[in-house]
């Protein structure tokens, strides 16, 4: 990786504060470029024109890559070479004038309040059910990703306050209130179960007794994304839904039924974690269809 690389990743950590994965995606977008512009004749990532981007972009699109994914990788060219404007390297930003290409809008999946109040009582009163219960209902109160849920630790919930701290997409976090519901939900789970599940598993485990996961599985682990989903898929199928049971319908619940019960746009994307308002406002149209 050449110099301006480096800097670039140092600068993504330590300045604007972006977790991990998503550091990679953005050096991955730059190095691919860098690879496309060598094979014409581009030797430097800093003497590219807005010529040799919008060639690039081109390329992508004739290749059949979606607009999402053009989207983001024109993101990360465009914070590369903001980067490089700021620093000095280069007088002139290739990607300042590029349009984002228009995403064909999906009409929006969500469940109405009679399905998610079905899919609510399916867990059991038993250890998985009662961990189960307090997921769903986090998710629902929420609206919050699969990633951050699986991700989540006991001490970024604030039972007293009633809030759940997330990191988020972007490095940066954000508190929601969880709501009385799945506050009693969580109550009853960490205070009783999960603590069960660390009794049962530490003496022959005994890194279990210091596990900080708010979800553990059976076996006194983390939750995987895949456990997660099979267990939604169940109790979706138990309670007799059509529509396939999975975090990002109950996120899209989430937003929809805030919507429809007075929440503003800016309020709902804060919440929401979104970094650009335009993703917030596909929910707008399951509201529009309401009224």
């Amino acid at each position: 990786m050449d110099i301006q690389l480096i800097q670039f990743e140092d600068y993504l950590r330590n300045e604007k504060k972006l977790a991990g994965n998503s550091i990679s995606a953005y050096i991955k977008d730059i190095k691919e470029l860098k690879s496309e512009l060598l094979n014409h004749g581009v030797n430097d990532l800093a003497e590219a024109t807005s010529a040799d981007i919008v060639a690039y972009i081109l390329q992508l699109k004739q290749s059949g890559k979606s607009a999402s994914t053009v989207n983001r990788k024109l993101a990360s060219i465009r914070a590369y070479y903001k980067y490089l404007t700021g620093e000095g390297i280069i007088q002139v930003n290739p990607a300042v004038e590029l349009k984002t290409p228009r995403i064909k809008r999906q009409e929006v999946e969500y469940l109405e309040i009679a399905e998610v109040d079905k899919l609510l009582t399916m867990p059991l009163d038993s250890t998985s059910g009662i961990r189960d219960s307090a997921i769903m209902e986090l998710f629902y109160a929420t609206g919050i990703r699969a990633t951050e849920l699986i991700s989540a630790d006991v001490e970024d919930i604030n039972l007293r306050m009633g809030f759940i701290t997330c990191d988020g997409e972007f490095g940066k976090a954000r508190i929601i209130p969880i709501g009385r519901i799945a506050k009693a939900a969580l109550e009853k789970y960490i205070f009783d179960e999960r603590e069960a599940i660390i009794a049962r598993n530490a003496p022959h485990k005994p890194a279990v007794a210091h596990e900080k996961a708010l979800f553990l599985n059976y076996n006194g682990g983390r939750i995987t994304r895949q456990s997660l989903w099979k267990m939604l898929k169940t109790y979706g199928e138990k309670a007799g839904i059509e529509k396939k049971i999975s975090p990002q319908i109950l996120r899209n619940s989430f937003a929809v039924h805030m919507l429809h019960n007075g929440a503003d746009l800016k309020s709902l994307q804060e919440l929401m974690g979104h970094e650009d308002i335009t993703s917030t406002q596909i929910y707008m149209s399951a509201t529009k269809n309401r009224i």
